[in-house]
């Protein structure tokens, strides 16, 4: 395994002489600003809810038949609003506004990208920032949905107002995926971070890949690390201090 310093000093080459280089993230890249992961020991997928997994928790099956059930938990394992961007969200704001990054391509909903400054992001799985009533289509932020009790209501006409996240068995959004395969497809530098590639359509977009350079940036080894062009490991917020100061 390449010295931490040495990985990262490459890296650093690799952003600096990127044209189009775009950012794949998922829930380790916001670790560091205290949301907690999905899959680790601890995460938000360990243990089991009334009953049921937390997959099931957060399925439209579950929202449809267990509204009630559903949000008690959306409320209390989905939201962090006193969240920061960390050191990595602002080093690669940054970088989109230096001309180095393209966009980004998350698979988180926290909207910490967007709090950063970053402009061009394409949100695969939605954001808990935006909710939508399921009857009228008015739109409301995510206070509505913490100062609620029970099931949201809309006060306009009565309907549910649910989160803009892409649930259990619901399909992505078109646009959105469309939109990322695009770029990927265009990009000469992917740098994926903070993700262990495990969930799937988001898994394959990396698939779309021509460029030149693919980076992989995890504390631990993924499932991709074979085809990389470097992989460097590491809490990712830590790794951009170190790059901000290259």
């Amino acid at each position: 395994m390449e010295d931490i310093e040495k990985s990262v000093e490459r890296l650093a080459a690799v952003i600096k002489n990127a044209k189009r280089a775009v950012l794949f993230t998922g829930a380790g890249f916001s670790v560091p600003s205290g949301i907690p992961d999905f899959r680790s020991a601890g995460g938000i997928y360990s243990g089991r809810f009334a009953g049921y997994s937390a997959e099931y928790m957060l399925s439209h099956e579950c929202l449809t038949l267990h509204p009630s059930l559903f949000f008690d938990f959306y409320r209390s394992k989905m939201l962090y609003p006193n969240a920061k961007p960390n050191a990595a969200h602002l080093y690669f704001a940054r970088a989109e506004r230096e001309g180095k990054l393209l966009s980004v391509v998350t698979q988180n909903i926290d909207g910490l990208h967007q709090a950063a400054g970053s402009e061009r992001v394409w949100e695969l799985h939605g954001s808990v920032k935006r909710n939508r009533c399921d009857r009228c289509g008015k739109g409301y932020d995510e206070q509505f949905i913490l100062r609620s009790k029970g099931v949201p209501k809309c006060p306009e006409c009565g309907g549910t107002v649910r989160p803009c996240v892409v649930l259990y068995g619901e399909n992505l959004d078109s646009d959105v995926l469309d939109g990322a395969v695009a770029d990927i497809s265009r990009a000469d530098v992917l740098i994926i971070a903070g993700t262990s590639l495990a969930v799937y359509p988001a898994a394959a977009l990396p698939d779309c890949f021509n460029g030149k350079e693919l980076v992989l940036v995890n504390k631990t080894p993924t499932a991709r690390d074979g085809i990389a062009t470097l992989t460097v490991y590491g809490d990712v917020a830590e790794i951009a201090e170190r790059l901000g100061k290259m």
